[in-house]
């Protein structure tokens, strides 16, 4: 076991190892396809159903279909080296077991750490999102004046929200296959909503609307200035990253949410027939297929109607892929879109979850978390960690607003993508002889276009966002020293009791 103190690594041998463990073995029965509809499922969904008209509107204007080809390339370098690590460690835990193989204890629990950001946060922002497309259908049935939410004092309950947490939580408990199959079913509407988007809406294109492809600075509001600005921007002496060449590169970032996803493939390597071979085709396709559609729904939605008629209004009302065809008289499309972003929404959360569960699954088999959480059921799940995850995030998701989660969200995985980049070269180097179902091509230049890409679109962030992930990571710190250093099992190799 090589490396000591903060610096111990576990080996790989010994992370595959573990997978065997009695009462802590996850049941292998997931294929290539399966894992194609978990990506899909997650990545369509919030990005394209809300974030593309949004974005547009306050930031990139036509060019946000450059702005998702911009995340879409950095996704892909991250994707290749997630194939490859995915493919030579087959264990639940994604980037944080990976870390643990090459960079030590101390770089997985900050990774783990950062996962339980990106993921928790993501599932109660998505839950929020879903919440509020359910109003609107339920408006469109039953009428104005249906709500989701109600107030206790001054406490505002989203019971949407919550319904959807605890009917998922039951579905994940119940087996990944299970989950899979459904997730199938819901991922197969949303992707004909989403090539309805794109079909219909084609014959509603004005070319009159993609110029400027680029609106100049100017045109754009004040709003992205202060801690709200990006770093870069700042950096360079910009007053604001709204629109122009600034508000280009802040869309590729915000838009990188729309990716999110294809790494939960990664977490469910344990749980996979062949993972040598099914993990990259998983990852690599389902963001292949992504990445044509969005940016096909981008250009569609921008040619339909002016960007100016997408910015977010000033009582903070957003736009959304439904508001396109609501200007253009097509209310009955609007409508039809609205019931498959909710479909749409629904697997995002659910993939989520899944992925916030496995990775804290893998944290408490080496005892970094409380050890218990990684009992598994009679159905090959981990059961005590999946009702945890469950009631945490429909807490988060019942009583607290999404406000600006999703960049938190992005600087998060954008920090995982850096380390799972940089890892795949180091263990490229350190432990050759091992067998690899995937290759990165041409590394480690690959892997440093991945850093450097990513790292490009981490400075494109507010430095607000950066201030709050600086806060979390300190109080990660804290934690590790405090419970997860003491009780760490790499050096006992405890058994499960």
């Amino acid at each position: 076991m090589p490396g000591t103190g903060l610096l111990r690594t576990k080996s790989v041998e010994q992370s595959i190892q573990d997978t065997d463990e009695p009462g802590s073995r996850l049941k292998k029965n997931l294929s290539a396809w399966d894992l194609t509809v978990f990506g899909v499922a997650v990545i369509i969904g919030a990005g394209i159903f809300t974030l593309t008209a949004r974005t547009a509107g306050d930031l990139t204007g036509p060019s946000v279909s450059l702005a998702f080809v911009l995340a879409g390339v950095a996704c892909g370098l991250a994707a290749l080296c997630y194939a490859e690590f995915a493919s030579t460690v087959p264990v639940a835990g994604s980037a944080y077991t990976y870390s643990y193989a090459t960079f030590g204890e101390f770089v997985a629990w900050i990774i783990g750490w950062d996962l339980v950001l990106e993921f928790a946060v993501a599932s109660a922002a998505v839950a929020t999102g879903w919440s509020e497309y359910l109003r609107t259908v339920l408006a469109y049935l039953f009428g104005d004046g249906v709500s989701t939410t109600f107030e206790i004092g001054s406490v505002t309950v989203n019971w949407g929200a919550l319904l959807l947490i605890v009917a998922l939580t039951g579905l994940l408990a119940a087996g990944t296959k299970l989950s899979s199959r459904v997730s199938m079913v819901i991922t197969s509407i949303k992707v004909v909503i989403v090539l309805f988007v794109i079909v219909f809406g084609f014959f509603y294109i004005k070319a009159a609307n993609y110029d400027p492809y680029i609106p100049p600075t100017e045109s754009g509001s004040t709003a992205s200035t202060g801690v709200d600005q990006t770093v870069f921007s700042w950096l360079a002496g910009g007053t604001t990253s709204a629109f122009g060449v600034f508000g280009l590169l802040a869309g590729a970032s915000l838009v990188f949410f729309a990716f999110i996803g294809f790494d939960i493939v990664a977490t469910t390597a344990e749980e996979t027939k062949d993972p040598k071979r099914a993990v990259p085709r998983g990852i690599l396709g389902s963001l292949a297929i992504v990445t044509v559609l969005y940016v096909a729904v981008s250009l569609v939605v921008t040619g339909m109607v002016s960007y100016t008629d997408l910015a977010t209004g000033p009582d903070g009302e957003r736009k959304t892929l439904a508001t396109a065809f609501a200007l253009n008289g097509v209310d009955w499309a609007a409508n039809i879109i609205s019931i498959g972003a909710l479909a749409g929404l629904t697997t995002v959360v659910m993939v989520l979850m899944l992925g916030q569960i496995r990775v804290l699954f893998a944290m408490a088999r080496d005892g970094l978390v409380p050890h218990g959480l990684s009992r598994t059921g009679a159905r090959g799940t981990p059961a005590r960690a999946t009702i945890l995850v469950g009631v945490l995030v429909a807490a988060a998701a019942t009583f607290f607003p999404a406000g600006k989660l999703e960049e938190m969200v992005n600087i998060g995985t954008l920090f995982a993508f850096v380390l799972v980049s940089a890892g795949v070269m180091v263990l490229r180097r350190t432990r050759p002889d091992l067998p690899r179902g995937f290759r990165v091509p041409a590394l480690p230049v690959i892997g440093v276009l991945a850093i450097g890409a990513c790292l490009w679109l981490m400075v494109n962030l507010t430095i607000l966002t950066w201030l709050r992930f600086f806060v979390w990571m300190l109080i990660g710190v804290v934690v590790y020293f405090v419970y997860g250093r003491r009780k760490s099992l790499l050096d006992k190799h405890v058994p499960m009791s």
